[in-house]
């Protein structure tokens, strides 16, 4: 069984979901960081209010962890129907029919929210069209030869969906879409106005460079944030007098092999396979997660994004290469490129 992965985004077990929910917001004006995001979300809110309609179908992408499914409830309280927010996910839609009644028992102005909805089928997803353009569903009842279709009449409501890959979804759902939203990662700050919340919610006294520490240590990411800071704070009441300062942090993040910038062993690993292993790039990313022996999904949807913002890899058409400062993180020397070569190809002599 694969050892749990402290700074990933995804949610790891149903406990850790039911922790995370008594520290997230609840209301557009506790929400932290996104700024942009949250100032059009609120002109699109209000809007809505005053003509008193239902939200446009909203689309969120972004890397896991940043706040999506939050967002999503946010949307459904100051909507005035967060008891009335219906949850799934594109994996757990197999067939027209699984979406079927819950699209029928909507009320007008109820919001459905899809979680990975890049993963729908093709099926599911044509299915969907016309609920989200002309609040109608065509459904065949019986199947064969005698099948017949029968047009069901929707109540107008909001679908929000959520994805990590924005870039697999079809043009043709994604333009039904009135509300377009990128979420970035959280600056420093956010994560750790974020942190001194939580800490408060969860009664830990902590020093706010302690708390600065596990924000630069949080990858941009509130979910990773909120984790460290219950391993920390676990760690301090039982190795320490319960109180987070710079030092306990640093022994508690060092148990976790979590580095200054946030980087975790499969972060390492990745760097130092792209380096040693492919002489620093370029390299496929299937080359790089057989050779690492992790999921291509792993690597392009959490280690990736990461990096990237970091600086310490580039994307190029021939693959992935590691930067001079991925060599200077792991105590390495950058190679030194022969250009010899290339010049050789324009000699007159």
């Amino acid at each position: 069984m694969p050892r749990e992965r402290v700074i990933s985004g995804d949610v790891s077990t149903e406990r850790e979901e039911q922790m995370n929910w008594a520290l997230r917001p609840r209301k557009l004006t506790e929400c932290i960081g996104q700024r942009q995001v949250i100032e059009q979300l609120r002109i699109a809110l209000d809007a809505a209010k005053k003509r008193k309609e239902p939200l446009e179908h909203v689309l969120l992408d972004g890397p896991p962890g940043l706040g999506k499914t939050t967002l999503a409830h946010v949307i459904a309280e100051e909507m005035g129907v967060a008891d009335r927010i219906r949850v799934t996910s594109g994996p757990a839609i197999v067939k027209q029919g699984d979406l079927m009644s819950t699209l029928t028992n909507l009320e007008e102005g109820d919001v459905l929210f899809i979680d990975e909805i890049h993963r729908l089928n093709k099926v599911v997803e044509e299915f969907l069209y016309p609920a989200m353009e002309d609040y109608r569903v065509d459904f065949t009842i019986e199947g064969g030869l005698g099948g017949r279709t029968v047009n069901f009449q929707l109540k107008r409501f909001t679908l929000i969906g959520a994805t990590t890959r924005a870039g697999m979804l079809t043009a043709a759902i994604r333009d039904r879409f009135g509300l377009r939203y990128h979420l970035d990662f959280y600056e420093t700050d956010d994560l750790l106005e974020i942190l001194r919340r939580s800490a408060g919610k969860l009664e830990v006294q902590a020093d706010v460079e302690a708390l600065r520490m596990v924000a630069e240590r949080s990858r941009g990411t509130p979910r990773v944030a909120n984790r460290l800071l219950r391993r920390v704070r676990d760690y301090a009441q039982v190795r320490a007098d319960g109180r987070l300062t710079i030092a306990v942090v640093e022994k508690a993040l060092g148990i976790e092999e979590i580095d200054g910038v946030g980087m975790d062993k499969l972060d390492r690993a990745f760097l130092t396979a792209l380096i040693k292993t492919y002489n620093g790039g370029p390299a496929g990313i299937d080359a790089l997660a057989a050779t690492m022996g992790e999921e291509r999904d792993t690597l392009e949807d959490v280690v990736e994004p990461f990096l990237l913002q970091k600086g310490f890899v580039t994307r190029t058409r021939q693959g992935r290469c590691a930067t001079v400062k991925a060599y200077g993180h792991l105590g390495l020397t950058p190679p030194v490129r022969d250009t010899t070569a290339a010049q050789g190809l324009f000699d007159t002599q």
